[in-house]
Formats: structure tokens, sequence, C-alpha cells
């Protein structure tokens, strides 16, 4: 389901598969579904369609090579600008052959500083230049290159990864690199997770993979997928009707500090609109009497509260007060399951030994943490998070024995077992504040529910991310879409999955 593979797995897997198969069998089927993917994108008949094809000068620009010979067969006007090794040795067989048939078919060759290349109204580009094995950021006469390429409006399709994003971490190659932005990827032999987070969903665009008919013996059990329905809908049931509030759990949201009452109350509203069956708002001070947009919440003083007897979400609003840690360590402390996010993430971050009783909880722990709350438990900083943002949930997991959702673009949910999933709904209009109280709300919304708190952290990322792009659909933003205006739409799209998939 979904399965994502490392450029190490790719590896592997191609060099197994190249050894039972005739020389360049590979780029050559490769080189095929790369022209089938521009067929596909041509706006006209082919005979009119002009395409220009870059091709680097490693294996990637072999399959550049031969998607333009194909292209040329069909009939399309393919324009060919060939970067090739600077010793002409270090190229593969496979690549050299490749090359032999782009030269003997129609395609034009074109050196790259003829500048009617950003005067020409292109219908494609099929970017070849690098692919997985780029570890160098993109200078010179291709970065040139690669920045007019992206001033164009025509669609651009990357064979295997756009060129100068990382394949596993999903950045920019270098600090102060270029890449192509494509609008379609045809990715080969595996998915890769770098396609689906951090920089990787702005440069990739729509992403379909090609096997390359390598047989599935090659292929290992993968410990890395895109998020799926298919993970959580089990846990989708509808509701009997002999059932009652306590049937569906409690919830008890934590934070609220002075200035801050905003956070816990959308935290709580959407806990109540995702079906728990009561919930409480427990402010650190200054309780609310009450919700006046969602009177069904109970707004207390946290310091009164029983902690055993509800699912806790700690955090949002918190603040950093002495009465705040000692919430913090009596909810690490209780017998309840606990998601903790946003204030109570910084307050474990400062507090190593509250990581250490947080590390030995035998209840359901689920953390929540944006990429500074993340670097600050790692005592790291933000871009060594961004930098890989699989290792540092996965890290996160492991040390803190919890589940781990770590927020952005391509959310990434780590279990402490090395288990990890991307998911893969959601868009710019998250980028709000509130939105990640929310997201806390409707996971311990399903914590109460009885959901796993692996499952339920699955099933709340693609919800919340669904609820957005639903909302975006509709013309409600991404400009200016709040925090406030998920709940509806959450509630709307837990119940039409529950009915589709619910027993």
């Amino acid at each position: 389901m979904n399965p994502l593979y490392t450029v190490a797995e790719i590896r592997a897997i191609e060099h197994a598969a190249a050894a039972t198969l005739p020389p360049g069998a590979l780029m050559q089927r490769a080189g095929q579904a790369g022209a089938n993917a521009a067929l596909d994108l041509l706006p006209l008949s082919t005979s009119q369609a002009r395409v220009l094809v870059l091709a680097g000068p490693g294996d990637n620009g072999g399959d550049a090579l031969e998607a333009a010979a194909h292209l040329s067969y069909t009939g399309a006007q393919v324009t060919l600008i060939h970067f090739g090794p600077a010793d002409d040795s270090q190229s593969s067989a496979e690549r050299q052959a490749a090359l032999q048939r782009a030269k003997a078919s129609d395609a034009r060759f074109r050196a790259v500083e003829d500048a009617s290349i950003a005067g020409t109204e292109w219908h494609l580009v099929v970017d070849g230049l690098f692919g997985i094995g780029l570890k160098r950021p993109l200078s010179g006469p291709l970065r040139t290159l690669v920045e007019t390429v992206n001033q164009l409006r025509c669609s651009v399709l990357a064979l295997d990864v756009p060129s100068g994003l990382d394949a596993d971490t999903g950045c920019v190659v270098g600090p102060d690199g270029v890449a192509v932005h494509a609008t379609h990827t045809i990715t080969f032999i595996g998915n890769k997770p770098g396609l689906h987070t951090c920089d990787g969903r702005d440069h990739a665009g729509l992403v379909d993979i090609s096997r390359l008919e390598i047989d599935a013996s090659h292929f290992a059990p993968a410990t890395l997928h895109l998020n799926d329905v298919k993970f959580f809908a089990r846990h989708l049931k509808a509701r009997r009707h002999n059932s009652h509030k306590g049937s569906y759990g409690n919830v008890a949201v934590i934070g609220g500090a002075r200035g801050m009452s905003g956070a816990p109350i959308l935290a709580a509203r959407t806990a109540l609109n995702s079906g728990a069956g009561r919930v409480y708002a427990l402010f650190v001070e200054d309780a609310l009497p009450c919700d006046p947009g969602q009177p069904e919440l109970m707004c207390r003083p946290a310091g009164n509260y029983e902690l055993n007897q509800a699912t806790l979400v700690i955090g949002p609003g918190l603040g950093d007060s002495t009465p705040a840690q000692a919430l913090l360590a009596s909810a690490i402390a209780s017998g309840s399951p606990l998601l903790a996010d946003a204030d109570a993430l910084n307050l474990l971050a400062a507090d190593t030994s509250l990581q250490t009783v947080l590390a030995q909880r035998s209840k359901p722990t689920v953390l929540t943490p944006h990429p500074l709350e993340a670097a600050r438990l790692l005592d790291a900083n933000i871009a060594a998070v961004q930098a890989d943002r699989l290792a540092a949930a996965r890290t996160l997991a492991a040390r803190l024995n919890a589940v781990v959702v770590l927020k952005g673009s391509g959310t990434v949910i780590a279990a402490p077992n090395g288990k990890a999933v991307i998911n893969t709904t959601g868009n710019p209009a998250l980028a709000t504040a509130g939105t990640g109280d929310v997201l806390a709300g409707l996971c311990g919304a399903l914590l109460a529910q009885g959901w796993p708190h692996w499952e339920a952290a699955l099933a709340a990322v693609w919800l919340h991310g669904m609820a957005a792009d639903v909302l975006v659909s509709e013309g409600c933003g991404p400009i200016g879409l709040t925090a406030a205006e998920l709940i509806p739409a959450i509630r709307t799209a837990f119940n039409r999955m529950v009915q589709h998939h619910g027993r």
C-alpha cells in the first residue's frame, strides 16, 4: 500500500533486477515510460507539439535520451539539450547506446547557450538532467537552464525526480540551490519519500510511478509508506443506536494560560465535533465560565480535574508557568492516553528528566511537534530537522517511546519501531495559527473513542488535511482560511468516511 523507498533501496532493487535482464533494458523501459507520460501531457496533436528534452551527464540523462528518441518517432518536434559527461569514459554503455539512438532520430540537438529557449513557446519540457544520485547543488549553465525552465509556462515532466531535489529528504540540494519546478513526475522503480515532503510537493507536482516491469521478488518489504485510508479504515465504525455519551469517551484539553484561551477552545471544539462523548476545556489560569460558541464544552480550572478520567490533550496555549509545568508532569504520570502539543512540547524539551518519565509510559502517547518544537526536543535547529524530516521524526519517536507527528508539508508520522508514513493530504491553507490545535483535538477525540494511537495519528492527519483540501476546492482559501473553519469540514469528512468504510 503506497510503499516508499530510499535511494539505497532503489539502487539495490535496480542492481538485482539488472542482473537478470539484457544490458540497457531498464534504461530503455524508463525512456519508454517517460515518453508515454509525456504524450499524455501534450495538448495538441503530436506532430504540432514542441517538446524540449533536457538530458544530463548520468543515467538519468540516458533515460531522457531514450525518451527523446521515442517522442521523435511519434512525430513530435523534439529539441534536445544534452549535457554530456566531462569524460566519455565515465558514461555507461547503456547511456552511450541511448545517445546514439537519440542522434539517429529526428530530435534536434541544441546548445544551451541558444537564447531562443526562453523565447520559444514550448508545449512540454522533459527534465532528465539529474536523478536520485545528485549530491551537489546545480551551478553554472545547469543552474541557469533550470532557472530559465522554471520561468516557462508549459507543463514540465521530471524523469524520476525533479533535478536538484534530494530524493530521500525532499530538500533542494544545497543551501542556495535550485531545483526544477515540475508539474508532473514519472518516478521509476519505486516511489521516493523526497517527492512528498519538505520541498518535494512544491517541485514534484503530480507523481506517477513506473516499476519498469521489475519482478515483485526484487522488492523488500517497505518500512515507509504514503498515508492511506486503508491503514486505519477498520476503525471507521458506524455508531450503534444502543449507545450513549459514555460510549465515546472523554477528552480533557489542558491549556489556556492568560491571553491564550483560544487555543484550547479550538482543540476542545474539534474534539467534540469529531465524536468525543464529553469534552472538558481545562484552563491553567482564568478559566472561562463557558464557551458561548460551543456551550456543550465544560470549562473548568485545570487544577481541580482528575486527570485519570479522560484522554488528555495538553499544550494548546498552556504557557510556561510553574503551574503549567506541574500539570504536564501530572499528565505524563497519569494512566490516561496522552497527546502533547505546542507549549507542552517546549516544556518537555527543557526538562530531560520529564522526557525520561515520558519514555517509560505504558499508555498511548502521541506528540505533534512542528519543526521548531521538534528542533528543541532534539537540541538542534530547524534547518537540521527540515534537512531530514524522516530521520528527525523517527529519532524522536524512538527516544520518547511515542508516536510522533512532525507537521509540515508532507507531515511525517513515525512510530518507536521505525515505521513511518508521509501524509499526502493538506495544502498551504493550513499555514495559519490554530490549525495545530485543531489537529490535536481531532487526534484526542479518536484516542478517546478507543482508536490505537498509531491509527489515530494517521487518521487525524489525513482528515485534517482532507478537510483543508475540500474547503480550498470550494473556494475557501488557501489564502485566509481560518482554523475554526476546519472544524465543521472535519466533521463532514469524518462522517462521509464512516458511511463509506464503516462496519
